[in-house]
């Protein structure tokens, strides 16, 4: 079998390549493992802003401008609604907080996001001793129920495998000018590893800096919350529908596995205690392994020694609002020559490539 592109990984990064490379009629074949979790238990937020220090996400308006639209294509695709609109509520607290909420109210980046007001608390149950600053154009994709429907997709297609990809059975040709590629009896000019934290076992890319980040998340069952917006503080409260709200995340830089632990749900539980007064039920807890870089700027490009090997990582935890933008980017520097800006381009990381 001859075709365009193999692609390895189907989470949020393999799904917007594979949206990109059929807008532009190419052929693909997705092998999936399913072993990355990072985008099933993700949040799923997509927000222009950093809500820590008020400060701009790097190319937030870009990224939504071509994230939107593209989730609105697969709710049509598949007659489902994945893309779930609601402003984030900050909580302040302090009054240096508020200050710092007014001042960023107009940077010119934030303005179109940021209400430029503090506004009472609604919710009795939400403890929020100095107000609260509203984020708008924000909302949750359900990243789960959208991966699920596109694997579902492909395979009725024929277009995907679950199978672990093996490295060791890649065959390459570097011979100009018909670079090729073989795999298991397939024939394809490019091949994308969009791996996620399995990159750190790819023979070729794995000189590349990931630093696998885990993340945990609860979900609670709480009747009495009734809220209508995410709530951020100490944690993020993200309503589910149905009384039903994920809780995250946690950050551990040692543990890479995907195994939720202890010490991760009384993170949590810790924290969130601080934000709502109601009682609840945990209903699940999920662990995931995000893919970060050092300079927290996701990894694109073709390796240095081999064109036709390509890599699409390190989204982090902004891949729902980064994948769509990055994908038409990667995909024109693959075909067009298209140089991809340097913060995203991992030839500023070539200096680690072995000798």
């Amino acid at each position: 079998m001859k075709i365009d592109y193999i692609i390895v990984g189907l989470g949020l990064a393999g799904i917007a390549l594979v949206e990109e490379l059929t807008r532009r009629n190419r052929s693909f074949l997705v092998f999936e493992d399913e072993s990355q979790t990072s985008s099933l238990v993700a949040g799923g937020m997509y927000n222009p802003v950093v809500l820590k220090r008020f400060n701009p996400v790097w190319k937030g308006a870009e990224q939504l401008q071509e994230a939107l639209p593209h989730y609105k294509r697969l709710e049509e695709k598949f007659n489902a609604t994945y893309d779930r609109k609601m402003d984030i509520l900050r909580i302040f607290k302090s009054i240096e907080e508020q200050n710092n909420w007014f001042s960023a109210c107009d940077k010119p980046r934030l303005k179109s996001f940021l209400q430029p007001t503090i506004e009472d608390n609604p919710y009795a149950e939400v403890k929020a001793e100095f107000r609260m600053g509203r984020v708008k154009g924000t909302g949750r994709v359900d990243v789960r129920e959208l991966v699920s429907d596109y694997r579902d997709y492909l395979e009725g297609q024929g277009l995907l495998i679950r199978e672990s990809f093996s490295h060791d059975d890649l065959e390459l040709n570097d011979e100009e000018p018909q670079v090729e590629l073989k795999y298991k009896g397939h024939q394809a000019q490019r091949i994308v590893f969009c791996e996620g934290n399995g990159v750190s076992e790819n023979p070729y890319f794995n000189w590349l800096p990931l630093e696998g980040t885990k993340g945990e998340l609860i979900t609670i069952y709480a009747p009495e919350l009734s809220l209508n917006e995410v709530i951020k503080s100490a944690v993020f409260v993200m309503p589910l529908g149905n009384d039903l709200y994920k809780i995250g995340a946690t950050f551990n830089w040692s543990d890479k596995t995907n195994r939720p632990t202890d010490q991760g749900r009384e993170e949590l539980l810790e924290k969130l205690k601080t934000v709502i007064s109601c009682d609840f039920e945990i209903r699940d807890h999920e662990a995931g392994v995000r893919p970060t870089t050092p300079d927290r700027r996701p990894l694109l490009g073709k390796h240095p020694d081999h064109p036709q090997l390509a890599v699409f990582n390190g989204l982090g935890t902004r891949g729902v609002m980064s994948s769509p933008l990055l994908a038409i980017q990667l995909v024109e520097h693959l075909e067009n020559e298209t140089e991809l800006v340097e913060e995203v381009n991992i030839s500023r990381f070539r200096r680690l490539l072995p000798a």
